[in-house]
């Protein structure tokens, strides 16, 4: 029961998506434009980089809220900060308020690890950025940080139900960004420098 109410608990926190609610404020679904997802990186294409890192916050933040509240309410589950953490990713990715269509994840991922280890999250945040800024996509931090953080987490913590959680969580966030790895082979991809470039057009 106890796992059951920690799950939950991240879930329902997943399903609470900042982009879908601000784009039906302004009038439109922000799945229905650009890369089709309910997301930060959607966000800022769409709607403006200040949308993007508002939604991108909030998203961190409620992944972290799932993983630190989980973490003091059951504190008897060994992995409870990463069951809770990763319930909150499927939530956002999978959340049953939106049709089961909303995020890809990334976002509520970097919550999870700040829930996780603050630490750690500092760390992985300065190279993963530093990577995504030298490559100039934002999808490489997409594809290495879950399978980074997960084997951190396995080699360190040595807990398996975290483990199992974190992988099935990484088989899933990275499996939504395949195609942007086919996007940046076929020159499609946005690069990151996309957003600063757009706000000195739009000044002109």
């Amino acid at each position: 029961m106890q796992y059951l109410l920690c799950v939950l608990l991240g879930y329902c926190l997943g399903n609470i998506n900042p982009a879908y609610i601000i784009s039906k404020a302004k009038g439109f679904d922000i799945r229905e434009f650009g890369t089709g997802n309910a997301g930060a990186s959607n966000m800022a294409i769409i709607v403006g980089k200040k949308a993007g890192a508002f939604t991108a916050l909030f998203d961190i933040a409620k992944a972290a809220l799932a993983s630190v509240l989980a973490g003091v309410l059951f504190p008897q589950i060994a992995a409870a900060k990463i069951i809770g953490g990763c319930a909150c990713i499927l939530g956002h990715i999978y959340p049953v308020l939106m049709k089961f269509h909303g995020g890809k994840g990334l976002a509520c991922l970097a919550g999870a690890l700040l829930g996780y280890s603050p630490k750690l999250f500092l760390i992985l945040l300065v190279i993963e950025v530093t990577a995504a800024l030298l490559l100039d996509y934002i999808c490489v931090i997409s594809i290495t940080g879950p399978i980074v953080f997960t084997l951190i987490y396995a080699l360190t913590a040595g807990e398996p139900v975290g483990t199992v959680c974190l992988a099935i969580v990484t088989v899933i966030i990275v499996s939504k960004h395949i195609v942007n790895l086919k996007k940046i082979k076929a020159g499609t991809e946005p690069h990151i420098s996309f957003l600063w470039k757009k706000d000195k057009k739009e000044e002109e």
